[in-house]
This record gives structure tokens, C-alpha cells and sequence, in this order.
């Protein structure tokens, strides 16, 4: 349901209603805990069309799979508050998040799934064709652009690897350096595999809608394109963690909120699920990823209700 409540508690309260989130959810639900999402409504994944390397979801709607996700954790008795937290606390043995609305909301633990932000190259037509035809990663919907004529503007540091993994599904890869220093090495790396490298700065990409037609370079010479790699600066939203005394790392794409190997933060009581602690997490290992956050606050708490009735026992 829908929660309606001003101020509302719960056992464990999940920020961010994506894959991480969702599966953190049910897993925590299935056990037997009260559980709220809160969700702002702004998945990653929305200009997508579809989802790919989904195990028995091949291609489904971003937002399908969210709403089928959301179904499925409403089944099991997980509220929802579809909100923006603008406030974040610690009181005593509870974490206090506030709406944007002024709702308080409480609860003993919290997961992070709040997912990270593209900051994508500052070129015209990259944002407008985003997810589409200007695409990131290869895994994610290369295979829907193999064989065609796919260019890579360098933008940031992995550039040279990002085309020679396109490079294994299309024979027609352009480089184009833009405002990159690509070293001799890098040149001839590329130059190895067939793939061509175009000098000067790239002013604009044409497009009609979504489809991408032509990279434009400064000095107006077009190159006719089917599809365009970008690489975007990663950015945790990690402002809750913050808020709540956490430092994000810095890492050469982005930043992210580090974890251990079961979720658990730097925090005491908050731990962290999909993309704002593994930048390169798709829709499958998200969901792992909240599935492992999930089972490892349930465990702290039965860990920590245990050793509370031991201690009551003994009065």
C-alpha cells in the first residue's frame, strides 16, 4: 500500500524504489519485517526503452519491471511513501528521515539505494538522445547497435576501452578524440584493431528525436553515425549518507559510497545497495546486491533482538 500516515516507523526503511531498493524489500518482508520505501520516482534506467541480461525478463521496460517489482513487494506487505527525503537523523536507537511534504518517518535500519546520477559530456544532443542512441555501456545495449556505425567521444578515462569493447560488435568504430589527449599508445592500440581516430573538438550531435544521425566537429564536418558512446561522471546520491555523517569515495569515474562485502557502511545501522555503492552494477547484480542488503540487516537484527532477550532473561 500506499502509505498515508504523517509520521509513520517500521523496522527497516529502504530509500530508493529501484532494483537495489525493491529486492532489499521483499527480502526483508519475506522475513518477516515491517518495511517502507521511500521513492523519489527517478530511476536511473528510465530513458531506456529496455533491460537487458535480465535472467527471464530479456528486454522488458525499465519501468515495467519497477512496477511489476513494486507489485510483488506490496504482496508481501511492503508501504511505500512516494517522496523525496530532504532530512535525515539519528535519534537515540532510530534513524529519522523527513519528506519534502514535513512527514517524519522512523525506523531502526536503513539501506541506501538511492542509485547515482549521469553527469553526462556537455555536448548538444547527448542528453536528448540518451539511452537510445547515445548509449554507455556495451553489456547494457551494445548488441541492439552491432554492425553499426558507432563513434566514441572521449570524455573521460576509459575511453579507449569502451571502444574496443564496442569494437568486438561492429567493425565500423570511429574514435573521436574531442577534447582528450589520447597518448601514441592509445593511438596505436586503436589503429591495431581498425579503429580510426578523428581529431578536433566535437561541437554538436545531430539528431532527429532520439536517433542520432551525425557527430559535428567545430569546424562543421559531419561523420554519419548510427550510434554514440559516451562516457558520464558517476555520482552517487548520496546526500542521506551524508546528512548522516558518511564520506562518499572518490573512484576514477565517479564517486560511490564504499561497503563490505554483506552492504554494511561506515554508519552504524545503514547499509548501501546498487549503483551508489558499485558504479558499474546493472538491473541484475543491483537486485543481488539488495537481495545480500536485505538478508544482512535482517540477520543484524535478529542478532541484536537476541542478545536483548538474553539480557532480559537474566534480570
Amino acid at each position: 500500500m500506499n502509505a498515508s500516515r504523517e509520521d509513520q516507523s517500521a523496522d527497516v526503511v529502504v530509500v530508493g524504489g529501484g532494483s537495489a531498493g525493491l529486492s532489499a524489500a521483499i527480502a526483508l518482508a519475506r522475513s518477516l519485517r515491517s518495511v517502507i520505501v521511500v521513492d523519489a520516482g527517478q530511476p536511473r534506467n528510465a530513458p531506456a526503452d529496455h533491460a537487458h541480461n535480465v535472467l527471464g525478463r530479456e528486454g522488458v521496460s525499465p519501468l515495467d519491471l519497477l512496477a511489476a517489482g513494486r507489485t510483488e513487494a506490496l504482496g508481501y506487505g511492503v508501504e511505500f511513501v512516494d517522496a523525496e527525503v530532504t532530512a535525515a537523523t539519528r535519534s537515540a536507537d532510530r534513524f529519522v528521515l523527513t519528506t519534502a511534504s514535513g512527514r517524519e518517518i522512523r525506523s531502526r535500519r536503513l539501506i541506501l539505494a538511492t542509485g547515482l546520477t549521469d553527469v553526462l559530456p556537455d555536448v548538444d544532443g547527448v542528453r536528448e538522445c540518451w539511452g537510445a542512441t547515445v548509449l554507455h555501456c556495451p553489456y547494457c545495449h551494445g548488441y541492439e547497435v552491432r554492425g553499426q556505425r558507432i563513434a566514441i567521444l572521449a570524455t573521460g578515462p576509459m575511453a579507449v576501452h569502451q571502444a574496443l569493447l564496442f569494437g568486438q560488435l561492429s567493425d565500423d568504430v570511429t574514435m573521436f578524440a574531442h577534447t582528450a589527449d589520447l597518448d601514441e599508445a592509445a593511438r596505436g592500440q586503436l589503429a591495431a584493431v581498425g579503429i580510426a581516430v578523428v581529431d578536433g573538438e566535437v561541437a554538436r550531435l545531430a539528431h532527429d528525436g532520439r536517433l542520432v544521425g551525425a557527430v559535428v566537429l567545430a569546424d562543421g564536418t559531419e561523420h554519419g553515425v548510427d550510434a554514440v558512446v559516451v562516457g558520464p561522471r558517476f555520482e552517487a546520491r548520496a546526500d542521506i549518507y551524508r546528512r548522516l555523517g558518511g564520506e562518499v569515495s572518490d573512484h576514477p569515474m565517479g564517486t560511490f559510497v564504499e561497503t563490505d562485502l554483506m552492504r554494511k557502511t561506515a554508519v552504524d545501522g545503514v547499509w548501501a545497495a546498487g549503483n551508489i555503492t558499485d558504479l558499474s552494477a546493472m538491473v541484475s547484480a543491483s537486485s543481488g546486491s539488495g537481495v545480500m542488503a536485505g538478508a544482512a540487516v535482517n540477520a543484524d537484527l535478529v542478532a541484536e533482538e537476541a542478545a536483548s532477550a538474553l539480557v532480559a532473561s537474566q534480570v
